[in-house]
């Protein structure tokens, strides 16, 4: 059967973290704590599934901004605070995406946004990064209650677009994720960097 919807993870794999890094040394002194920091997100929000712990995305990321600081015994001001949570409202795209939605849309595929980002939180980021009109619907995991690559999320997905797990295909750079799909019963495909073959699956 052929995947004529497809489903793009949004942080990492759409967006670009690499504009955060400016921001990371001015705060902390050293780019690698970006890479540190998001990774301690991904892990939280695992175990936040995994244990039933309720909480959203953004709060936990600010957590974990706050937890880098105490690892590393670093200081982090509200300001920089601020600055780095409203940087990761503000990512923009990857340079081959716009493209890559682009020739989708054309070959008639039905592209998703689907996130662990709260739902306005994806459509500013979406809207800024001027990619709103390459995706036909943006679902956030927040209506659950868990995040991906929780079971239920993708099930989750499936019945807000009416169709079963088998017709969709999720796009992403985390393994973890693609994982999480398959084993719902989705197909995935997984962008590696700095090869992305994005629209290869056609």
């Amino acid at each position: 059967m052929t995947q004529h919807t497809v489903l793009f993870d949004i942080n990492e794999t759409v967006l670009d973290l690499n504009s955060l890094k400016p921001l990371f040394v001015e705060a902390f002194g050293d780019e690698k704590l970006m890479s540190v920091w998001f990774a301690m997100l991904l892990h939280t929000s695992t175990v936040c599934a995994l244990t039933k712990t309720k909480s959203d995305f953004a709060t936990l990321a600010g957590t974990m901004l706050d937890a880098v600081a105490a690892r590393f015994k670093l200081t982090l001001s509200d300001d920089q605070r601020g600055k780095m949570l409203s940087g990761f409202a503000s990512l923009q795209p990857h340079e081959d995406m716009k493209a890559a939605l682009t020739r989708l849309k054309e070959a008639g595929y039905h592209t998703v946004a689907f996130t662990n980002s709260s739902l306005p939180l994806v459509t500013s980021q979406i809207t800024q990064a001027g990619l709103l009109d390459d995706f036909d619907d943006i679902i956030s995991v927040e209506e659950t209650g868990s995040f991906k690559p929780d079971p239920m999320v993708y099930q989750f997905v499936a019945a807000k677009l009416n169709l079963p797990l088998s017709a969709l295909r999720l796009v992403a750079t985390h393994d973890w994720d693609t994982h999480g799909a398959m084993s719902a019963g989705m197909k995935a495909a997984t962008l590696i960097a700095p090869v992305r073959p994005i629209t290869h699956f056609i």
